[in-house]
């Protein structure tokens, strides 16, 4: 299934379903699509989405279902609206900034994907994940490069991520004012490096990371 479009001009297309079809062909119902958002920021957890959409989905909700990077943030917020009200069953899952200290960014990540399909109402037959596998989850599986683009499930996923990780640092810009979270979401910003380099270090911030490492700031 190629991306379609529609007429109205704040309408975006949506990702292909190529991959669940085929899925769908071989026997698949409960295809799940797994993304993550928030590897590369200073602060703030790294939050994974998984999402089951009905078979062979259909309807006008579809559009604007693609690679959330690529989506304005009220489009991000539609589309949200709209996977949580069509979609079989979805979830996510995080890892803090402290786990990510702990064991690092990848196991970090991975550990999020992990809580997200644990959490799930319902238990996938089969896993669509963007970038990389998930060798501790015993389910058949398959990685995609790209996959935010390349696959609906995995889009939409992307989108449900995005938008938890930045509620979640909205929150912390109101319990942490002085570093702009609302704004930057976390990411190294200029401004955000100066605020850390003002205020130091808060309790959501990655120490491991730099430039917080090379700072003798410690939890």
């Amino acid at each position: 299934m190629t991306p379609r479009t529609v007429s109205n001009e704040n309408a975006i297309s949506h990702a292909p379903y190529d991959e669940e079809e085929a899925l769908l062909q071989r026997g698949y119902s409960y295809v799940a699509g797994i993304d993550e958002v928030g590897r590369g920021p200073l602060a703030g957890p790294v939050v994974a989405g998984v999402v089951i959409l009905p078979p062979r989905p259909q309807g006008a909700w579809l559009n604007g279902i693609t690679d959330s990077k690529a989506m304005t943030a009220p489009q991000r917020e539609r589309s949200y609206e709209h996977i949580l009200q069509n979609a079989w069953a979805s979830s996510t899952g995080e890892a803090s900034a402290e786990e990510i200290d702990e064991i690092g960014i990848v196991p970090a990540t991975a550990l999020a994907m992990r809580r997200a399909v644990d959490s799930l109402a319902l238990t996938p037959q089969y896993l669509l994940i963007d970038a990389f596998p998930l060798p501790d989850i015993d389910i058949p599986q398959k990685a995609i490069v790209k996959g935010d683009a390349l696959s609906l499930s995995i889009a939409a996923a992307s989108i449900v991520a995005k938008v938890t990780r930045d509620r979640i640092m909205a929150e912390f810009d109101r319990e942490y004012p002085q570093y702009g979270f609302a704004g930057h979401k976390g990411y190294g910003s200029a401004e955000h490096i100066r605020q850390i380099e003002t205020h130091g270090p808060s309790p959501i911030h990655r120490y491991s990371f730099a430039p917080i490492r090379h700072s003798g700031h410690t939890r």
